[in-house]
């Protein structure tokens, strides 16, 4: 399950992709990275210009089972939390489910009462400290994608989406066309993923995607995908 929850996170539809041809995974989008966490025992490396997520990312790979067990259960407002910021940032994207950025309180849905174990409380904090050992050899680096050194490896890249879904993020593409060049210029096996509408590589669809349902959506994503395979075999 993933570790936290993100606009936009592949867990749901990381079985509807390609499985990785490669012992190497190379996120240059980490959010939750929702792919490389179905295949856990990969060499996993995660790469994001956001420091907030590359920040959280390096705390879960490094941070303790016991640290996580001794966050509260219960949480009204992060900042009563006594542990590191980063901690403060994990609780706050499971009050509020596939936002861009971590909650201070709890969200409508979270305070509802309705699935109270898919929001922030003692099965979320439990399943994340028994989940930290499958992590432990992943890297993480605070870098946008354009600074990520070519490597034969499975390339799942998931940038921001393009057009008004993609105005959410903090961090932004500016340049799809350079994006573009950028993924085809990769090395092994490269799977791209959009949504339905994207138009800035020949994408194809792979079906709807349940989603979490807010003002801003209706819980169904149309996920689309492109991919490419180099010449040389796998390793």
């Amino acid at each position: 399950m993933p570790f936290f929850c993100y606009f936009g996170g592949k867990w749901r539809a990381a079985l509807r992709y390609p499985p990785p041809k490669y012992g190497r995974i190379v996120e240059p989008f980490a959010g939750a990275a929702g792919y490389s966490l179905r295949y856990p025992t990969a060499k996993v490396e995660l790469y994001d210009k956001d420091p907030l997520i590359s920040a959280l990312w390096q705390y879960l790979i490094q941070v303790t089972e016991h640290e996580i067990l001794n966050l509260p259960e219960r949480v009204e407002h992060v900042d009563d939390i006594k542990a590191p910021q980063e901690a403060k940032w994990l609780v706050g994207f499971w009050l509020n489910k596939g936002s861009v950025s971590p909650r201070l309180t709890p969200s409508a849905w979270a305070r509802s009462g309705v699935r109270p174990k898919s929001y922030w409380g003692p099965e979320i904090r439990t399943r994340i400290a028994s989940q930290l050992k499958a992590i432990r050899h992943w890297k993480i680096t605070e870098a946008s994608y354009i600074n990520c050194d070519d490597v034969e490896a499975t390339w799942f890249i998931d940038p921001p989406y393009q057009g008004a879904p993609g105005r959410l993020y903090r961090y932004k593409i500016e340049e799809y066309e350079q994006l573009a060049n950028w993924c085809k210029s990769r090395s092994g096996q490269v799977i791209v993923c959009e949504r339905k509408g994207a138009a800035w590589l020949p994408f194809q669809g792979i079906g709807s995607i349940k989603a979490t349902p807010g003002r801003r959506g209706k819980g169904i994503s149309e996920e689309v995908i492109w991919e490419a395979l180099s010449s040389s075999s796998p390793p």
